[in-house]
């Protein structure tokens, strides 16, 4: 991984995930690249204010700049400031400066003339063309990765995010836990999912990664991919997602915007057909 896409929004949870930037930038060693999006509908009458703030941002990035770039020793932390859409400019920057992944806080508070962490988390998730990692301010970094769980559904798109997985892994030498998941009594189905999970693990170790296998029944694949993680110790879920549509698989579409939503643990998003992470040699 060369480079990290941080969102900052200077609320606590972006600041939060500008943190959890770092850390993994340390591990992979990566540049990072802070974004904040100027999201306001601008007249002509509040053309000042809006110099005036970004003159403030400059101001609150060199500050983040001075605090953090110790810490990233030989690879860069710098920032830009875009306008528009916030999940548009930062799909288009991530696209533009050939990012490797993008990290932002899935919620967010009121009060920096508008925070928009919150509301564009999944957004950022569904136009993004790199995978995307969303943190919760809760989130304990001291804890780092050591167990990864990766749901399995029935599609044949679930097998895609395997080596992103695998890569978080092997970096930070943890477990991968394949949890299968079915909502349906059809045996077919269930079977589906018992093939791509078991396919899952046989290709980790081949790799040589530490992997185990399980699969669940539920009503509710959401719920049932949270709980495990908080009772295995997870400490990232890996998913699939997409626009929601019609066709959408149980983990993708409105389920995976749940995922980010609600677990407790960062999540790592990956979208059919995006590029694959690239590694310093």
């Amino acid at each position: 991984m060369k480079k990290i896409l941080s969102a900052v929004d200077f609320s606590s949870g972006s600041v939060h995930s500008l943190r959890y930037s770092i850390y993994l930038a340390q591990v992979f060693g990566a540049d990072i690249e802070m974004v904040w999006v100027d999201n306001s509908m601008e007249s002509s009458g509040l053309a000042a204010i809006s110099r005036d703030l970004r003159q403030e941002v400059k101001k609150q990035f060199d500050e983040l700049v001075a605090q953090f770039q110790p810490e990233l020793g030989r690879f860069k932390l710098t920032y830009r400031l875009k306008k528009g859409k916030v999940y548009q400019e930062i799909g288009n920057l991530a696209r533009a400066e050939e990012v490797d992944l993008i990290v932002a806080g899935s919620h967010g508070v009121s009060g920096f003339e508008q925070y928009w962490i919150g509301s564009n988390a999944y957004r950022i998730v569904s136009y993004a063309p790199v995978p995307v990692i969303t943190v919760r301010s809760e989130f304990e970094m001291e804890r780092g990765i050591h167990r990864i769980v990766m749901p399995i559904d029935s599609t044949p798109e679930t097998g895609m995010k395997i080596p992103y997985a695998a890569a978080f892994a092997r970096a930070f030498d943890a477990e991968i836990r394949v949890l299968g998941l079915y909502s349906t009594s059809l045996r077919s189905l269930q079977r589906k999912v018992e093939s791509n999970m078991k396919a899952a693990c046989k290709e980790l170790t081949r790799q040589g990664l530490s992997s185990s296998c399980e699969s669940r029944s539920s009503d509710n694949i959401t719920m049932a991919t949270i709980d495990y993680a908080e009772t295995v110790g997870a400490d990232l879920i890996v998913i699939m997602t997409e626009k929601d549509t019609a066709n959408a698989s149980i983990m993708m579409g409105h389920f995976a915007q749940q995922m980010v939503n609600n677990a407790p643990v960062p999540v790592l998003s990956v979208n059919p057909g995006i590029r694959g992470l690239n590694h310093r040699s």
